[in-house]
C-alpha cells in the first residue's frame, strides 16, 4: 500500500524526537498502521543536532509544506497561537489531516479548527497537547466511552510539580527551586505560563471538552499560581496529612462544570500525591468504572513524540474511512454539544485549609469559630501553633468541610476585618479525590 507522507513543521525537542521515532520504529509502525509512514518534508529554521535528516527535504517556509500536494498529513509543532492557527488551517483547506502538541492552539482555538476540519472532511489528531506521552486522551474519548464522566483532577505540568516536590522534600523556597527549574530547562525564562496555571489551564480546557462534551472554553478557566506558596505552607499540610499539588479540577455539577488550576491539598496517601518531580498524572473518575489513574512523562523529547507518532498512527488508519464514522474530535458528535455553562469560581464547592495571623490573645480562636459558623462553614480540623509565636503573633491552621467558595470569601473579610487578625488570610483549595 502506498505510503503517508508527512511534513514536520517545527525541528525542536518534539520535532526532532518525533523524526527519531518515525525512523527508528518504520517497521514496526507500518505493521501497526497498514502502511508506512514517511517523512517527506521538514519546515525549520535551523537544524536540530538531535536527529539526523539524511536527505530528506528541508524548507524555511512551514507554508510550503501546508501547499504541498505530496504531504497526506501536516505535523504542527512550531507552538504558539497566530502562526500555529494560520498554518493549520492552511493545511485543513488544502484537504490535509494535521496532527499538533500544540495545547494552546487547541484551548484557544480549537472550535474554529475542528469546524474547518469537518467541513473538508479530515482529522485533527492532539494527543501530544496534553500530558506529553501519556494518552488520556484517547483514554477519556474512547476507553472510557461508557461511562458518564463524574470528575478529573491532574498534575497536568511537570515545572510546577517539580517545584513542589522539592519544597516538601527539601525544604527550599519557591524562589530557590524555580532558578534551578530554569537552569534544567524545565523552566523558561519568563516561567510564568508554568508557574501561574496557564499551561495547565490550557490542558485542563481540553480535558473537560473531552469529557463532559462541552465546547472549548479556555476563557472561562479559573487560574492560580504557586509563586505565593511558602515553605511553611507547604510543612503544615504535611503536619495535617495532606500534600500541596498544583491541580487542575473539571468536575461536572448540576449547576454547571468547574474548571480550575490552583494550588490543592491533597490526602498524603492518595497515589496522585505521590506523583513526584516533573512526572505527571490525571486521574479520572467514571460513574461504571470508578476512579482510574493514568501517570507518565509528561513532556519531553520521546514521550511528546510518542503520543505524536500514535496520532500518525491513528490517521493512516482511518485515511480511508467515512468521515462521519470516525472517532468525533472532542469524544461527542459535534450536533450534541452541550450548553452546560461553566461557573465562576465564586460558585465552585471545596474544602479550605485557612491560615491566620493571629495576636496572641485569649478568644481569638472563639471569634474565628463564630464567624464561619454564622456563614455555614463547619470546621474539621485545626490547630494553634503555640510554639512558633512571634512578635506577639501566632499561625492558626485549620481545615474546613465542603462550602461554596463565595461563602468562604465572606468568610475570609469578616475574619481580616478582626482587630487581633494581622494581614491576609492564606487559603488554599482542599480535594480529598476519594
Amino acid at each position: 500500500m502506498k505510503p503517508v507522507k508527512v511534513g514536520i513543521c517545527g525541528l525542536g525537542t518534539v520535532g526532532g524526537g518525533t523524526f527519531n521515532v518515525l525512523e527508528r520504529n518504520a517497521a514496526e509502525i507500518a505493521r501497526r498502521a497498514g502502511r508506512g509512514i514517511e517523512v517527506a518534508q521538514i519546515a525549520a529554521r535551523r537544524a536540530n543536532p538531535k536527529c539526523d535528516t539524511g536527505d530528506t527535504p528541508i524548507t524555511a517556509d512551514i507554508f510550503e509544506v501546508a501547499n504541498n500536494p505530496e504531504i497526506d498529513i501536516v505535523v504542527e509543532l512550531i507552538g504558539g497561537y497566530t502562526l500555529a492557527r494560520e498554518l493549520v488551517l492552511k493545511a485543513l483547506e488544502n484537504g490535509k489531516h494535521v496532527v499538533t502538541a500544540n495545547k494552546a492552539l487547541i484551548a484557544v482555538h480549537g472550535n474554529e479548527i475542528f469546524a474547518k476540519a469537518r467541513e473538508k472532511g479530515v482529522i485533527v489528531a492532539f494527543e501530544a497537547s496534553v500530558a506529553g506521552g501519556i494518552p488520556i486522551i484517547k483514554a477519556i474519548r474512547e476507553g472510557l466511552a461508557g461511562n458518564q464522566i463524574n470528575w478529573l483532577a491532574g498534575i497536568i505540568n511537570g515545572t510546577g510539580n517539580f517545584i513542589l516536590t522539592e519544597m516538601r522534600e527539601k525544604g527550599r523556597t519557591f524562589e530557590d527551586v524555580l532558578q534551578e527549574a530554569q537552569e534544567l530547562g524545565y523552566a523558561e525564562a519568563d516561567p510564568t505560563f508554568d508557574v501561574e496555571g496557564i499551561d495547565a489551564a490550557h490542558k485542563l480546557t481540553i480535558l473537560a471538552s473531552i469529557a463532559f462534551g462541552v465546547p472549548l472554553q479556555f476563557d472561562k478557566a479559573y487560574t492560580e499560581g504557586i509563586s505565593q506558596l511558602t515553605t511553611a505552607d507547604v510543612n503544615y499540610a504535611e503536619a495535617l496529612g495532606y500534600r500541596i499539588k498544583h491541580l487542575g479540577v473539571a468536575r461536572s455539577t448540576a449547576s454547571g462544570i468547574e474548571l480550575r488550576v490552583h494550588p490543592t491539598l491533597i490526602p498524603a496517601d492518595r497515589l496522585i500525591a505521590n506523583v513526584n518531580g516533573v512526572m505527571n498524572a490525571v486521574m479520572v473518575n467514571g460513574d461504571a468504572v470508578g476512579s482510574t489513574l493514568y501517570y507518565g512523562a509528561g513532556a519531553g523529547m520521546e514521550p511528546t513524540a510518542s503520543a505524536v507518532v500514535a496520532d500518525l498512527v491513528d490517521v493512516a488508519r482511518a485515511l480511508t474511512t467515512d468521515p462521519n464514522n470516525r472517532v468525533p474530535h472532542l469524544a461527542f458528535q459535534p450536533d450534541s454539544l452541550s450548553a452546560h455553562p461553566i461557573l465562576a469560581i465564586e460558585s465552585c464547592e471545596s474544602a479550605y485549609y485557612l491560615r491566620i495571623q493571629a495576636k496572641d490573645h485569649p478568644g481569638v480562636l472563639a471569634q474565628v469559630a463564630t464567624i464561619l459558623s454564622e456563614r455555614g462553614i463547619n470546621i474539621e480540623s485545626i490547630m494553634q501553633k503555640e510554639a512558633e509565636v512571634q512578635d506577639g503573633l501566632v499561625p492558626v491552621i485549620l481545615v474546613t468541610h465542603r462550602v461554596v467558595e463565595q461563602r468562604i470569601n465572606d468568610a475570609i473579610a469578616a475574619l481580616e476585618a478582626l482587630a487581633d487578625v494581622v494581614g491576609s488570610v492564606v487559603r488554599i483549595r482542599v480535594e480529598q479525590l476519594n
